[in-house]
């Protein structure tokens, strides 16, 4: 008579342990693409603050109001073209921080769901 509600008490329990499993190797694999994101970005903003710097220093040391505008002309479109090629690569690194991130997902169910090999 409790046979029947022992077995779906179990086999409940055991699903909700495989979705737990799957969730946190989920969140790891999520985990582990931000902290990518975090330390590109954190080298990035290294890297332009030392750019930066180096034109404030050369603007200080300018002759002429025509050198100060090359100099700013030429930071500026330096800076423009690193944050471009910059948020690229960040984009990418969340975008494969997002599939990492799916991947346990997509093979637990893609285990549970029956192989009849169509749609029909």
């Amino acid at each position: 008579m409790f046979e029947p509600i022992q077995k779906a008490t179990e086999d409940f329990q055991k699903v909700s342990k495989d979705n737990f499993e799957v969730t946190v190797r989920s969140y790891a694999e999520l985990n582990k693409g931000l902290q990518a994101v975090a330390a590109r970005v954190t080298d990035y903003s290294k890297g332009a603050f030392a750019d930066a710097s180096r034109a404030f220093e050369q603007l200080v040391g300018a002759k002429s109001l025509e050198h100060a505008i090359e100099i700013q002309s030429q930071f500026a479109k330096k800076a423009y073209d690193n944050w471009m090629a910059e948020a690229s690569k960040i984009g990418e690194l969340y975008a494969a921080a997002a599939r990492d991130a799916y991947k346990p997902v997509e093979q637990a169910v893609t285990k549970k769901m029956p192989q009849t090999g169509s749609f029909a």
